[in-house]
């Protein structure tokens, strides 16, 4: 996973959240009205999570890990009020995504318990003896920080989703391109759904690789499950028999049926000297006789 912050990335951040050094005072100003009361916010936070459905779903009776949570929370709301927002703050708060994202924690209740939070923070100090213009300015400053720590849990929930798709499509990938010997010196790849650029790059490095591995003389690409053929699945396609070629393995395109043959007909796509079959049957035959087997005799 690819994600790595920066001193200078978490600048260009508040800069882009309007987080400028007078809000970061009025935060921390904020927090000498909040501190001594932030366990009277977190029971307000869960007098109202305890409305919510999600909460029998992930704390149930179990009311050590309830405490647990609580106790954490004070924690990231005390680091909220220091005003000290660096490398080590944005890392807190993509924890708390990375933590969501583990327990599967839906976006909907994390967004509106922020919604509840900054509710009861704003009603703190509104309810201060604090000027009207600082009540406003540190109203302000609270909103655009938890703009901020709702972003990166967020952000780093999108991260990990698109992590665990890549590796997901690479395990797809991975079983969906079986380079197999179906004798000695012949491989078979029977290709399967749709074709794209990333899979053909995938088919290319896979086929190159066994034949370099096993020696074989023959190399079967049989298309017969490939939903569809367009022009840049076959020019992929034919490069993978010629890189083949290039190793001194013939190849042989099987599957070409009446449809694949009318489209790269009508593509004007050339197959030049590579073999092609209608069955798989036909370029095993053709195969086998390649390798010096003569299955008539």
């Amino acid at each position: 996973m690819d994600r790595e912050s920066t001193q200078e990335q978490v600048l260009l951040t508040l800069a882009k959240f309007e987080i400028s050094d007078y809000d970061i005072q009025m935060i921390k100003k904020a927090g000498e009205i909040v501190n001594d009361r932030l366990d009277e916010m977190i029971d307000q936070f869960y007098d109202w999570l305890v409305k919510q459905e999600e909460f029998a779903l992930f704390f149930g009776d179990n009311s050590a890990n309830l405490e647990r949570v609580k106790k954490k929370q004070r924690e990231l709301w005390e680091r909220f009020f220091e005003g000290r927002i660096d490398l080590e703050y944005f890392e807190a708060r993509r924890q708390i995504g990375g933590v969501h994202e583990a327990i599967g924690l839906p976006n909907d209740i994390y967004c509106a318990g922020m919604s509840v939070s900054e509710d009861a923070l704003q009603s703190m100090v509104h309810g201060s003896k604090a000027s009207q213009s600082d009540k406003q300015e540190m109203t302000r400053a609270i909103g655009k920080l938890i703009d901020l720590d709702t972003y990166l849990a967020l952000d780093e929930i999108a991260l990990l989703k698109n992590f665990k798709i890549l590796e997901q499509s690479r395990s797809v990938m991975e079983m969906s391109t079986p380079v197999t010997p179906i004798w000695e010196g012949i491989l078979l790849l029977p290709l399967l759904g749709i074709i794209d650029t990333a899979r053909t790059q995938d088919i290319m490095e896979k086929s190159l690789s066994k034949i370099a591995e096993s020696g074989a003389k023959v190399f079967v690409l049989d298309i017969s499950g490939v939903s569809t053929v367009d022009t840049a699945v076959a020019n992929q396609l034919l490069k993978v028999t010629r890189a083949t070629e290039l190793m001194g393995c013939d190849s042989i395109i099987s599957g070409i049926s009446p449809a694949i043959a009318k489209t790269l007909v009508e593509l004007g796509i050339n197959t030049g000297e590579v073999r092609t079959t209608a069955t798989l049957k036909d370029a095993f035959e053709i195969a086998l006789t390649q390798i010096g087997i003569n299955l008539k005799q």
